[in-house]
């Protein structure tokens, strides 16, 4: 998550930005008022509710002739689950705000559950086999909304990282970036490997890097290798996926499904 940040934050530059932050981690760190910990105003939203807020400041900064771009920072429970009513309103609406979504898969601020956001197979407290159906295809979902820009983003590979974030700054209407962020508390993982898990999914085709523009120009970024290396070694590195009764064989099946339907629609 901080790397995410650090990374938004060259985006950003010198841009007027006020940020809306649902519970999560992100929200944690950000400070206590009336300071920021973020360098800009940040708005504390419930789970529900931050794109609903994010859409009054918006129209508020557009009332005014104000610049100040309005973006939300959230969790996958924040997104996938709890968020998506208020994220799907506004982005039906075309609203004014970037949402950008980093995504570690649990709900990481309560001990770790499962969420849809949660990969095919991994282990949390509420899924002690593994996760039995792969995670929600959050980027398909907000194509279908017809929104001007959604993109899966790597902090492996950064330059892409830093193409996306500042070309969803620069646009209006409602954008959306996704960001695979490793906990390693959730992941059981260790902590100077994060990076390396990224590079591992996207290699291994778990983690499709994506941008689909108006939601209907599909593009693939990075062309996986679909390496079973990487694919295991991705999974030996967690021990998350040590307690399950899901095998590399069945991810890599769910993996191929996956890329059938991205095939199809590019």
């Amino acid at each position: 998550m901080s790397i995410a940040l650090n990374m938004l934050s060259r985006a950003i530059a010198q841009r007027k930005v006020q940020m809306v932050i649902p519970a999560c981690c992100g929200i944690v760190t950000a400070g206590p008022f009336p300071y920021s910990a973020y360098g800009a105003p940040v708005v504390a939203s419930t789970f529900a509710s931050a794109a609903a807020l994010a859409t009054g400041l918006a129209r508020v900064a557009q009332a005014n002739g104000d610049p100040t771009r309005v973006l939300c920072f959230a969790g996958d429970g924040g997104t996938y689950d709890i968020g998506l009513a208020t994220i799907s309103a506004a982005a039906e609406r075309n609203e004014d705000i970037l949402f950008v979504c980093y995504d570690n898969e649990i709900y990481g601020n309560t001990g770790g559950q499962r969420s849809s956001a949660t990969p095919f197979g991994a282990f949390t407290t509420t899924t002690p086999e593994g996760k039995h159906v792969p995670k929600k295809d959050i980027i398909g979902i907000m194509a279908a909304h017809r929104i001007p820009y959604a993109a899966s983003t790597s902090m492996a590979h950064p330059e892409d990282m830093m193409r996306k974030m500042t070309r969803a700054l620069d646009l209006r209407g409602f954008r959306f970036l996704h960001v695979l962020s490793p906990c390693p508390t959730g992941w059981k993982s260790e902590p100077s490997e994060g990076i390396e898990l990224i590079r591992w999914a996207v290699e291994s085709g778990l983690y499709p890097l994506l941008q689909v523009v108006d939601g209907h120009q599909w593009t693939i970024d990075v062309e996986p290798t679909f390496s079973d290396v990487a694919l295991t070694t991705f999974l030996e590195r967690q021990g998350r996926f040590a307690k399950s009764h899901v095998k590399p064989a069945d991810v890599r099946a769910a993996i191929d499904r996956v890329w059938l339907d991205i095939r199809a629609r590019v």
